[in-house]
């Protein structure tokens, strides 16, 4: 079955769309902006379409700022201005059209482009295999809270585990149960964080854990060797017990840096020398003789 798509009308020159090829449409006409925003803020639709001979006016309106992010918006003008298109879309609008018996296609193609500008963000900020921020991801939001700190002094600590195993796992039992190993060992990274720390998949071995605030530079020591050691438990894959060997390495801030590239270089740097963390594994020499709860023989 075709999707239906449900399009919130706003304007006298609008014309009937509900029976187009373009479709299937569902049209509910609104009388007024402010009918408009409220049925936004309830169930923002598929589209918005906007009949108007004053364009001027639209970019002053509130509810169009929160449309064009939650919906395809489509704007029919009496005789636009060149300039007052280009305004609109620069704004956020799809499409802006002189001739309303177009209004079916462009409604249409709009949804369609909307959805995959979607899913090509989705791509580019998201690791597909365990559904975590990527690289890139990462470093924005790193970058945005380091320019928070600024404002707003407080220490924080980026934590990077790399991982051997999962090279082995994909020879023996094929690159879906690497993955699926990925999957686990991020679901119980996340597990052991705080709801206001960010775990991202920065390579196809590598996580990075962002501690958001901290009170004291010992503190991400202490959730580095805890992590390590989770990590370090056996996962169960494709009904083998399967290990992970966590290399672990750690930046903090503001005494290794105060911006976000430097910050995770540092880390991964650390995390390159760093002794692998599990069974018959010693730390390194200036992290103390101390060894990790799950040392032991599982």
């Amino acid at each position: 079955m075709d999707a239906v798509f449900r399009v919130l009308s706003l304007g006298d020159g609008a014309p009937e769309i509900a029976g187009s090829p373009y479709g299937p449409f569902v049209v509910e006409h609104c009388d007024s902006p402010e009918q408009v925003a409220a049925r936004l803020r309830e169930q923002p639709p598929d589209a918005l379409l906007l009949a108007t001979a004053e364009p001027g006016a639209l970019p002053d309106w509130p509810a169009l700022a929160q449309a064009v992010l939650d919906t395809a918006v489509v704007v029919v003008l009496h005789a636009p201005a060149p300039r007052a298109a280009v305004e609109l879309l620069q704004f956020g609008v799809q499409d802006v059209l002189a001739d309303a018996t177009d209004v079916p296609r462009a409604l249409r193609l709009a949804i369609e482009r909307r959805r995959l500008g979607l899913a090509a963000r989705k791509g580019y900020s998201t690791d597909l295999p365990t559904g975590l921020p990527n690289h890139a991801q990462l470093l924005e939001h790193m970058t945005h809270l380091l320019a928070l700190r600024e404002r707003e002094p407080a220490p924080m600590a980026l934590i990077v585990l790399r991982v051997d195993g999962l090279a082995a796992v994909a020879e023996t039992l094929g690159q879906e149960s690497a993955d699926v190993l990925r999957r686990k060992a991020a679901v119980r990274l996340r597990a052991a964080l705080r709801a206001s720390d960010v775990v991202a998949s920065i390579g196809h071995d590598a996580f990075a854990v962002l501690l958001a605030w901290i009170d004291s530079p010992a503190d991400g020591e202490r959730v580095m060797d805890k992590l390590a050691a989770i990590l370090s438990q056996p996962f169960s894959v494709a009904g083998r017990a399967q290990r992970l060997l966590p290399h672990a390495g750690l930046a903090s801030y503001p005494e290794h840096g105060k911006s976000a590239e430097p910050l995770l270089r540092r880390a991964l740097g650390a995390a390159l020398q760093f002794t692998p963390v599990g069974r018959d594994a010693a730390q390194p020499a200036d992290r103390g003789p101390a060894a990790a709860a799950n040392d032991e023989e599982a």
